[in-house]
């Protein structure tokens, strides 16, 4: 955990940029006082981490001196599944020093990584039932490697590491600040869509029961529209953005029962790799409407929203049949801006889904930034507000 302070720099290094966010607390309400961005080219960063430090430390400084942020603190998160893992888990009730032993034994049978040098830490929550026999309990493994680097592309660009964060946790603090109602009385899943993964996390009580990653993202659809109208990619980024709408209704998704019928079931393993796993052999087709010829956009990226919503509905229905529910969902992200998105999730997944607003709930005070552009960009702040939120909540 940081140590206290007023202020501080949260930073979300992406595979398609870089985005800051200044935080500053009065009493205990938190004010963004900068936010700046910075894109990163293709292969620097992956899925499975940094790949080209050098070249992110200038990015950094680049987001940075957009955003005008002179603050000398900064939280980053650890990105990239080769990186880092987060696992929620529960555990026997037990004391303190006992749980420490336990986590410990967990934390070595978990490595998930070819390095096996590692960094570790783990939360466990307090019991919501006096009487309950099980604790709730989230784990952190990143490899020092991973730890290093972000600390060190940190320092190279000017700023002390106040602490290093890991994205579920993030998103739980934007829930609290700004959908403090919500998160304490509600089951939500948040899908955070980046350019190349989108993690499901599954939150309760304020606290986080689920969390996976899958290798579907923005790029997915960019690519797509790119193949179909033989546009450059950064073409098809622009049409993406301003010609791209989603139908707004789906046929309603059928309830999926992945444990049902006679095929085999392959057990989900959290540590494996996403893109050589499913959660049950035979998911049903999402309930994605046929492309129209009138949609031509729509047409073309139809696949890649299959994916998603396949991979939507796997993590709530495992979630489900492990005994939970599911109330709503929320989306953000960068890619969570393609038009309509909320909407067609909604009819498809089966429940209501809403974008969630990283500015709810906070204060701003910008030191510099076209509001116009912010608004349309938000989504893509989540995890740099989220980090910086990690001062104060």
């Amino acid at each position: 955990m940081a140590k206290r302070l007023n202020s501080v720099l949260g930073i979300d290094i992406g595979s398609q940029s870089v985005k800051v966010a200044e935080i500053r607390l009065q009493g205990n309400q938190p004010t963004i006082t900068a936010l700046g961005m910075a894109p990163v080219p293709e292969g620097a960063v992956d899925h499975v981490g940094i790949n080209d430090p050098d070249q992110l430390v200038s990015i950094v400084k680049q987001a940075i001196m957009e955003s005008g942020s002179s603050e000398s603190n900064a939280v980053v998160s650890l990105n990239g599944q080769g990186s880092v893992l987060v696992r929620p888990l529960e555990v026997p009730n037990m004391s303190e020093s006992e749980l420490k032993d336990h986590m410990a034994w967990e934390f070595t049978r978990n490595i998930p990584f070819a390095e096996s040098t590692v960094e570790t830490d783990f939360k466990a929550y307090p019991l919501a039932d006096p009487a309950s026999q099980n604790l709730d309990v989230v784990m952190a493994i990143a490899t020092r490697s991973g730890v290093d680097m972000n600390v060190d592309i940190l320092k190279r660009s000017g700023k002390k590491a106040a602490a290093l964060d890991v994205e579920p946790l993030s998103l739980l603090r934007l829930l609290d600040v700004g959908y403090a109602q919500e998160a304490g009385n509600k089951t939500i899943c948040v899908a955070e869509i980046g350019h190349k993964t989108t993690s499901i996390n599954i939150y309760k009580n304020e606290r986080l029961l689920f969390s996976r990653t899958v290798p579907v993202g923005g790029e997915m659809f960019t690519r797509a529209i790119a193949d179909s109208r033989s546009l450059s990619f950064a073409d098809a980024q622009q049409a993406k953005h301003e010609q791209l709408v989603l139908p707004e209704d789906a046929a309603p998704a059928p309830s999926f029962n992945p444990f049902a019928g006679a095929a085999p079931v392959q057990s989900y393993n959290p540590f494996a790799d996403p893109s050589e796993q499913t959660m049950a052999s035979d998911a049903p087709a999402p309930a994605t409407p046929a492309p129209v010829e009138e949609n031509p956009l729509y047409a073309a990226v139809a696949p890649a929203l299959d994916e998603l919503v396949s991979e939507l509905r796997r993590s709530v229905d495992y979630y489900k049949n492990k005994g939970g529910d599911v109330d709503m969902m929320m989306i953000t992200g960068g890619s969570a801006q393609m038009k309509n998105l909320d909407k067609f999730l909604t009819s498809a997944v089966g429940m209501t889904v809403e974008r969630m607003d990283p500015f709810r709930n906070v204060n701003m005070s910008l030191k510099s930034g076209d509001p116009a552009r912010l608004e349309e960009t938000k989504s893509s702040f989540a995890m740099a507000i989220g980090n910086g939120m990690h001062i104060g909540f």
